[in-house]
C-alpha cells in the first residue's frame, strides 16, 4: 500500500491517481531553489543513484504534436533515436515557458503522471533494469519512487532506447 502523508493536503494530484489505482510507491523530499533543479542535485539528496532518476521531457514532433520522455537525469534525449520510437520524421522539446500549459507542471517539478492530457509517453529501456526509479510527484522537491513497470502500465508508456 501507498504510504500516507499525515496530512492529506501535501499529496499531489500524481500521488493521488496512484493511490486511486492501487499502486504502490513512496516519497522522497529534497530540498531545491530555483539554481539548482537539475537531476545531480535531486540524485545527491535521494536514496537512488542517479541513473534510477528519471526526468521528463516534453517535446513537439511533426507528425504526432506533444509527446512525453522519461530518461535518467545524467543522461540526454536522443532526438532522433526518440522521433524513430515515436514513428516520426522530426521532434524538437518545448519551450519551457509552454511547459505549464501542456501539462499542468513546472521545470522540475514535470511529472509523467497527471498531466492535463494524455500524451503519447515513452520511457528509456534502461528503466527495465531496476525494480524502483524515482520520477517528479508534480512539485519540486518531491520524487516518488515506484517500480517501472507499474508507472509503465499505468501511464500506458513504452520502452525504448532514447538516449544518447
Amino acid at each position: 500500500m501507498a504510504k500516507k502523508k499525515e496530512n492529506d493536503l501535501s499529496k499531489t494530484n500524481a500521488m493521488r491517481l496512484l493511490e486511486q489505482a492501487g499502486i504502490e510507491y513512496r516519497i522522497e523530499t529534497y530540498e531545491f531553489d530555483e539554481e539548482h533543479l537539475g537531476g545531480a542535485h535531486v540524485a545527491a539528496q535521494v536514496s537512488l543513484p542517479e541513473e534510477q532518476i528519471f526526468k521528463t521531457l516534453v517535446v513537439r514532433g511533426d507528425k504526432k504534436g506533444i509527446m512525453v520522455f522519461c530518461i535518467p537525469v545524467m543522461m540526454e534525449l536522443d532526438l532522433k533515436k526518440a522521433a524513430k520510437a515515436a514513428g516520426d520524421k522530426k521532434i524538437e522539446m518545448t519551450h519551457v515557458k509552454e511547459l505549464l500549459g501542456l501539462t499542468g507542471y513546472i521545470r522540475g517539478g514535470c511529472s509523467p503522471i497527471g498531466m492535463k492530457k494524455k500524451y503519447p509517453t515513452w520511457f528509456d529501456e534502461t528503466a527495465m533494469l531496476y525494480d524502483e526509479i524515482a520520477v517528479s510527484a508534480g512539485v519540486r522537491g518531491m520524487q516518488i519512487i515506484i517500480h517501472p513497470d507499474h508507472l509503465k502500465e499505468f501511464v500506458e508508456a513504452e520502452y525504448e532506447d532514447v538516449t544518447q
